[in-house]
């Protein structure tokens, strides 16, 4: 089956990368090579596009996809946070511009085959990379009740999350958790029929919160982000698209740091961190898809896209 997926916010995110000939990009989250495809066309014909993702399916995708730009394109396949050691495999020191594509894709939730989708019976993975250890099974099998509530409130930011803990655990007992249909039927009995919302499926954040937990994403974008600026050329731009409000704050937080620079107490009279300036944000307010857009893809309803510019 091919690989599908369509590219969210695609004219804005490429406005805000500023996309040039000759010039040198990343696609840190190729998907299905919809942004990495616009990139190209941009770029040629001596540009450069560096293309990551840790889902070795959109890898192989973007081979073919991209197969009639093959002479201006790296691909890697790994983690976004692996930037730096990737830029030194092709001696390249920083770049003008880097894409973050939050999202899941299309084929992850319709055929991966990894449990991403509460629609599906299938085996509860939820890796976007099939070599790390943990899958989502260990994770519901294996956690306290505690810990289970702690995930589920944190990441997903569910008001049900102890009921739903203690009804994962009382299940297990009985059999093993170890397909997205079983854990979808636990959450969706766990929450009072009559507090349940009807606008999303009642298992919706638990799988966001599984899937974040396993694929510890919050953790690497932070990580990430915290580094950016040193990955760009001065006027080199960053573009995030995000996809929660969790995912939101650690964008919105570090570009805000980054445009600050000193860090030390508002009482010091005199700057003594030294820390200056690196960035400064292209989007004062978050933006949003259109209305057409989000008409034509429903999976964009929730995108949100903030971009920067070293200074």
């Amino acid at each position: 089956m091919a690989y599908r997926h369509i590219p969210v916010m695609l004219n804005e995110a490429i406005q805000y990368l500023n996309c040039r000939p000759g010039k040198t990009y990343t696609d840190c989250t190729l998907g299905g090579s919809g942004h990495a495809r616009a990139i190209c066309e941009r770029i040629l014909p001596d540009g450069l596009l560096i293309g990551i993702d840790q889902d070795k399916d959109a890898i192989a995708n973007a081979h073919e996809a991209l197969q009639s730009y093959s002479s201006n394109i790296h691909l890697f396949h790994g983690n976004f946070k692996n930037l730096p050691r990737y830029l030194a495999q092709i001696n390249i020191d920083a770049v003008d511009g880097i894409l973050l594509d939050l999202g899941l894709s299309l084929h992850q939730l319709e055929s991966s085959g990894r449990g991403f989708s509460f629609q599906k019976d299938e085996p509860l993975d939820m890796r976007m990379d099939k070599r790390s250890a943990i899958r989502a099974a260990d994770l519901i099998n294996d956690s306290t009740e505690e810990a289970l509530r702690k995930m589920i409130k944190d990441l997903g930011e569910e008001r049900w999350s102890k009921q739903i803990a203690r009804s994962i655990v009382k299940r297990r007992r009985q059999e093993k958790i170890l397909t997205s249909r079983q854990l979808a039927q636990i959450v969706s009995e766990a929450i009072p029929r009559r507090k349940a919302e009807t606008r999303i499926h009642p298992a919706t954040r638990v799988f966001m919160a599984l899937r974040i937990a396993v694929n510890r994403e919050l953790e690497v974008l932070g990580h990430f982000m915290a580094g950016v600026a040193d990955w760009l050329n001065p006027a080199g731009r960053l573009c995030v698209l995000s996809f929660h409000s969790l995912e939101d704050r650690i964008v919105k937080q570090q570009i805000k740091t980054m445009e600050k620079g000193c860090i030390c107490p508002p009482k010091v009279p005199v700057c003594a961190c030294g820390k200056k300036p690196v960035m400064r944000s292209l989007t004062k307010k978050v933006l949003r898809p259109t209305a057409d857009e989000v008409a034509r893809n429903p999976m964009a309803r929730s995108t949100r896209l903030r971009a920067a510019e070293r200074i």
